[in-house]
């Protein structure tokens, strides 16, 4: 069965950050993921991670001003030096936490700016972030994001991140596969990720609708996670979704099905 991690942003969200990786133990999860360590010494991050004998698995590159509502700035032709240096802050953090594998949120578009422009800029500062997280031996991602979530996000489906992983022409993109936000979209899960196995090096869940636990709504997870055991997926799948009541009441669907690894 796959190796599931906590996301720290999401879940135990009743503690104060740097206690949720003791209790992300305490739950059972081997690896953790969150949007953001920048808030954050790397040394306070490390010793957690130490402490509680956990894998960094996944963080994302610097976004823009996440408070202010951006949500990535890799499209934008005026903020390409800002990202490049982010680029670098971000592997610095990889290197001290561990972390093998970088998530880059490209942004939401302006309603007025040219998507061609856009999505070559993109496919430069994405050429430019593989290279460099390669001579780290760290893999970038990129996520498809739905639209009802995030208005106007630029990377919404999952053959246009295939179109941009071909653009960038990189052996160091992959796909972060998002179930909640891929259900929405365009939904025929199983297929897709068995199609585009070989480009998806990270995936993350969520029930459809509401984004919570596993169980909650319409996906199929046991199924689901059956068919990534056959089709030999086997990289880490990050729970990212919204406890209905709290994380540990929560777990049942993880409990029952002993995919705790």
């Amino acid at each position: 069965m796959p190796k599931f991690a906590a996301n720290l942003t999401m879940l135990f969200g009743e503690l104060p950050f740097l206690e949720r990786f003791a209790a992300a133990k305490a739950a059972g999860f081997n690896g953790v993921e969150y949007l953001f360590p920048y808030d954050f010494d790397r040394a306070e991050l490390r010793e957690q991670l130490d402490k509680h004998g956990l894998i960094q698995v996944l963080h994302n590159l610097p976004a823009g001003d996440w408070a202010a509502g951006e949500r990535g700035i890799a499209i934008f032709p005026d903020r390409v030096e800002e990202f490049r240096d982010g680029v670098f802050r971000a592997i610095a953090y990889a290197k001290a936490l561990d972390c093998r594998q970088l998530n880059c949120l490209v942004g939401i578009a302006p309603r007025d700016a040219d998507p061609r422009e856009l999505n070559e800029v993109l496919v430069n500062n994405l050429r430019f972030a593989a290279d460099a997280l390669a001579k780290e031996q760290i893999k970038l991602l990129v996520e498809p994001i739905n639209t009802l979530d995030i208005p106007g996000f630029f990377l919404n489906r999952t053959e246009q991140a295939v179109q941009l992983i071909a653009d960038v022409g990189s052996s160091n993109l992959f796909i972060q596969y998002d179930v909640y936000h891929m259900q929405v979209m365009e939904g025929d899960i199983a297929r897709t990720v068995q199609k585009h196995l070989a480009r998806i090096a990270h995936i993350q869940l969520a029930d459809n609708p509401g984004r919570n636990e596993p169980g909650t709504g319409e996906i199929n997870y046991n199924f689901l996670f059956r068919h990534l055991d056959a089709i030999g997926y086997r990289g880490w799948v990050g729970c990212e979704y919204k406890p209905r009541t709290t994380t540990v009441d929560g777990l049942g669907w993880h409990a029952a099905l002993t995919l705790v690894t």
